[in-house]
C-alpha cells in the first residue's frame, strides 16, 4: 500500500482515484478546486480531502493529477500552494492530463530542480474506461520512476507503457487522437452515405464490421450515430482542445496534418450547432443537417 494523492476529480479523475482506494488499497488524499466534489468523493470512498494541492501532496509517495489543460496543470503544481511545494524528496508526480508535450517537459524540469520525478501519462478509454478501471496509459519520463509508479497505476489501467523521455506520453496521446479523428470522420461519411443510398445502416455495418473496415468506433458508436444520439463518450469541446495541441505540435515538428485540420474545422461547425458537449461521433450530425 502506498500513500498517494489525487488532484482533479472530474469525470475521469473521480473514478480513477476511487480505484486507487478500492482496488489498489492505497491511502488516498484528494484535492479538487470545487471542494464539494472532494467531499462527495470522500463520502463515497473514504480517504481524506485537503484544501490545497500542497497539503494533499504532503508526505505522499506518488501524486496523481488529472486536470483540464496546460494552464490548469501549472496552477496545481507550481507556486507556494502547488503540489511540488508539498511533495517529499524523490516522490513522483504522475500527470494524467491531456496537455502539450511542451508543458510536460517544463514540469519535468521543475520537478528535477525540486529533487522530484515527473511522468506525463495521458490516458485513452474515456469515462467508461475510467469507471471500469480499463484505461490505456501512455507515459513519458525516467525509467526508474516509471517502474515505481506502474504497479500503482495498474489499479485503473488495462495497459500501461513507457514510451520514452519526458513528453513522449503526450506525443503518443496526440497520435491516438489523430487516429480517432480520421476514423470517426470516415465512419460518419460512410453511415451518411448508407442512409442516402437507401440501405439499412445496421445491416450494412453488420456485414462490413466483419472485414477490414472494422474499428472500435464502428463497434461502439454506429447504432447511436444512426439514431442521432450523441450523449456518449468524449465531448467535441475536449476533442477540439486535443486537436489544437496536435496541430500546434505539428507546426513545431514539421508534420503535415491536413485531415486533422479539416476535421477540427468540422468539429468547430458542430460546436456552432450547439454540439460542444456532444460526443465526437456527432460529426454525422453535420452531414445530416
Amino acid at each position: 500500500m502506498a500513500k498517494v494523492a489525487f488532484i482533479g476529480l472530474g469525470v475521469m479523475g473521480f473514478p480513477m482515484a476511487g480505484h486507487l482506494k478500492t482496488k489498489g488499497g492505497h491511502d488516498v488524499v484528494v484535492f479538487n478546486r470545487t471542494p464539494a466534489k472532494a467531499k462527495e468523493w470522500v463520502a463515497k470512498y473514504g480517504g481524506a480531502a485537503a484544501p490545497t494541492p500542497r497539503e494533499a501532496a504532503a508526505g505522499c509517495d506518488i501524486v496523481f493529477c488529472c486536470v483540464g489543460n496546460d494552464d490548469d496543470l501549472r496552477s496545481v503544481l507550481l507556486g507556494p500552494d502547488g503540489a511540488f511545494a508539498g511533495m517529499r524528496k524523490d516522490a513522483i508526480l504522475v500527470d494524467h492530463t491531456t496537455a502539450s508535450a511542451e508543458v510536460a517537459r517544463a514540469m519535468d524540469e521543475a520537478a528535477r530542480k525540486a529533487n522530484l520525478h515527473f511522468i506525463d501519462a495521458p490516458v485513452s478509454g474515456g469515462q467508461a474506461g475510467a469507471e471500469n478501471g480499463a484505461l490505456t496509459v501512455m507515459c513519458g519520463g525516467e525509467g526508474g520512476a516509471y517502474d515505481r509508479a506502474e504497479p500503482v497505476i495498474a489499479a485503473y489501467a488495462r495497459a500501461c507503457r513507457l514510451m520514452g523521455p519526458s513528453g513522449a506520453g503526450q506525443l503518443t496521446k496526440m497520435v491516438n487522437q489523430l487516429c480517432i479523428a480520421g476514423v470517426v470522420q470516415g465512419l460518419a461519411e460512410a453511415l451518411h452515405f448508407a442512409q442516402k443510398a437507401g440501405l439499412d445502416g445496421e445491416a450494412a455495418v453488420a456485414v462490413i464490421s466483419k472485414g477490414a473496415a472494422q474499428s472500435w468506433q464502428m463497434e461502439n458508436r454506429y447504432k447511436t450515430m444512426l439514431a442521432g444520439k450523441y450523449d456518449f463518450g468524449f465531448a467535441v469541446d475536449w476533442m477540439r482542445k486535443d486537436l489544437g495541441i496536435c496541430l500546434e505540435e505539428a507546426r513545431r515538428n514539421g508534420a503535415h496534418l491536413p485531415l486533422a485540420a479539416l476535421v477540427d474545422q468540422f468539429y468547430s461547425q458542430v460546436q456552432g450547432m450547439g454540439g460542444g458537449r456532444w460526443d465526437t461521433s456527432s460529426l454525422i450530425a453535420l452531414l445530416n443537417r
